[in-house]
Order: C-alpha cells, then structure tokens, then sequence
C-alpha cells in the first residue's frame, strides 16, 4: 500500500486574523505542488487584492458575490481593491453563488430547502471556507476562467478574509459530482 504524508494547518479559530497567513502558506504550497490556478472568494476585494499580489503571475481568479446581494454599497467589491486586483493581472468574477441561486428565494419566500442549499449545507460540516471554496470553484469553472483538467487552489473563509484552502479538482455546476477534494491545504478547527 503506498500513501504520502502531507501537513494540513488547522486555525484555532475562524475568519480574517488567518488572512496573510493563510495566503503565505497557500503560496508556499502553489509552488513546491506547481499549482498555477487559484481561485480567492472576496467580497470588497481586500482578500483578493492581497492575494493577486502574492500570487501575480499565476492565473489568479478573484470571485466576488452578486451585485446588491447584502449591503448593497457596504459589501461590495471596492474600487481602489478592484484596480489593484486587475493591475497585478488577477481576474475578477462576479455571478450568483451556484450552491444557492434561486433556491435561497424558494426558502425564502415558501419554507422549503431545496438540493443545492442541503448541498451548501452539508459543506459546511467541514467549515463555511469549504463550502465557499466548492462554490467559487465551480463558478470560476463555468466562466471558463480555469480549466478541469487540472487541479486549482481555491481558498476561501468565514464571513471575512480567508480561513481555508483547498486543492480541488474542478468541474463544472451541471457536473458537480465529477469535482473532487483532493487536499486540504488549511482549515479551521473551530467553526
């Protein structure tokens, strides 16, 4: 039987104190594992702007929410966050969340949890990062912004920053089944 031992980092805590060290860690990690696609959730873009310049010249996919979707004009992606992003090379998604989209509504408005919000749900056993790192992977998939073919980082958190980093095997929304998590780079312990 052959296996490889790996270090995954586990945060005693949630949210944006694991920022920088997180990205540090997910950078040294990108390189000894040649890993040129990263995909970063950021909602007013700091997380993203942080991690376009650590990782200029890899593919870096920064993944914002839906326009207007909390606050509108207090959560959004900042423009002085959004300039800096795109002039370290970085990309910038911003769609509806694939694991809720019009289901949030039907729960909403009808009381009833649909497929994706159980799947949402269901992530979240690992940590909100988990599920938000799924997510930006399969939108950044379906806007054809990374390939499938080869494994990304995606890293993501719990409400801000980052907190979790995840080497996955990409696919896109209609073949969600087919994506894999392959390692857990870092995480927290408590959620």
């Amino acid at each position: 039987m052959s296996f490889k031992e790996k270090k995954t980092t586990y945060f005693e805590e949630t949210g944006k104190e694991n920022t920088d060290n997180l990205l540090t860690l997910t950078k040294n990690y990108a390189e000894r594992e040649n890993i040129e696609n990263i995909v970063v959730a950021s909602t007013t873009g700091e997380t993203g702007a942080k991690a376009s310049k650590l990782f200029k010249g890899h593919n870096v996919i920064v993944v914002t929410h839906s326009y207007g979707f909390k606050d509108p004009g207090k959560t959004e992606l900042q423009e002085d966050h959004k300039q800096e992003i795109t002039a370290n090379g970085a990309k910038i998604f911003t769609g509806t969340h694939v694991l809720s989209s019009a289901e949030r509504a039907i729960r909403k408005d009808f009381g009833t949890i649909q497929p994706l919000e159980l799947i949402a749900n269901v992530l979240r056993l690992m940590g909100e990062g988990t599920k938000v790192c799924v997510e930006i992977t399969l939108m950044a998939a379906d806007a054809g912004l990374i390939p499938t073919d080869k494994d990304v980082i995606a890293i993501g958190g719990t409400g801000r920053g980052a907190d979790t980093a995840l080497r996955i095997q990409p696919t896109h929304a209609a073949t969600f089944f087919n994506l894999k998590i392959r390692e857990i780079i870092a995480k927290p312990s408590k959620f």
